[in-house]
């Protein structure tokens, strides 16, 4: 099959897999068609198993958003990149940051770099269903499991009645709308005593914020 013809049937499709790929003519044929294209650039490889087609030949532009949760999964976006898509803090990250109830990970590829933290499943909630703007779904958190994610993941760093952290280190900020009651039970799901202490703190900062 030549590229071209290829392309056209699989434009429709903002990630495509090597399935995907092997439906359309013999197997091992397809596999090494892949490769072949992967090492001209034609497309590209998001993990083992996962693509895209170059820019020049996309129809669909899927976002570092709708790639986190096709690259990896189970997985939502938290931590310091949904901080800076809520304006929690007051800038973005580069790489994507997710929690997921697999190990940890680190991917990189062409069209960006995405890092996931574990959670246990009984702490895997509070995120919801957006589009992008091409109008496929990705997975976010709430702003309060966000930051509840955030401090959990790096709780060594926090001590307790430190709230100074939260504004000097951290650089919370616009934390008016957040509901309160909503944090304190996302890090109960936790089980862990020091970060429901540390929460408390961050509630007290909010407050006097």
């Amino acid at each position: 099959m030549r590229f071209h013809e290829f392309k056209t049937l699989i434009q429709g499709l903002p990630v495509f897999s090597g399935r995907d790929a092997v439906r359309l003519g013999e197997p091992q044929t397809m596999y090494n068609q892949l490769n072949n294209w992967r090492r001209k650039g034609l497309i590209l490889q998001l993990r083992r198993g996962l693509y895209v087609l170059g820019k020049a030949d996309r129809k669909i532009e899927p976002s570092v958003l709708f790639l986190s949760g096709q690259i990896y999964a189970p997985s939502y976006v938290s931590l310091e990149y949904a901080l800076g898509l809520y304006g929690l803090i007051p800038e973005m990250v580069t790489k994507v940051t997710a929690v997921t109830t697999r190990n940890r990970a680190s991917v990189k590829t062409d069209l960006g770099g995405f890092e996931y933290q574990h959670v246990k499943r009984e702490a895997f909630c509070g995120f919801k269903a957006a589009k992008d703007q091409a109008g496929l779904t990705y997975f976010l958190a709430e702003p309060e499991k966000a930051i509840v994610d955030f401090i959990y993941l790096n709780l060594p760093r926090f001590q307790r009645n430190d709230r100074g952290i939260f504004a000097q280190s951290y650089r919370f900020q616009n934390l008016e709308a957040l509901d309160l009651e909503k944090i304190t039970f996302y890090a109960a799901l936790f089980t862990s005593a020091k970060l429901v202490d540390i929460v408390k703190d961050f509630c007290r900062f909010a407050k006097e914020a």
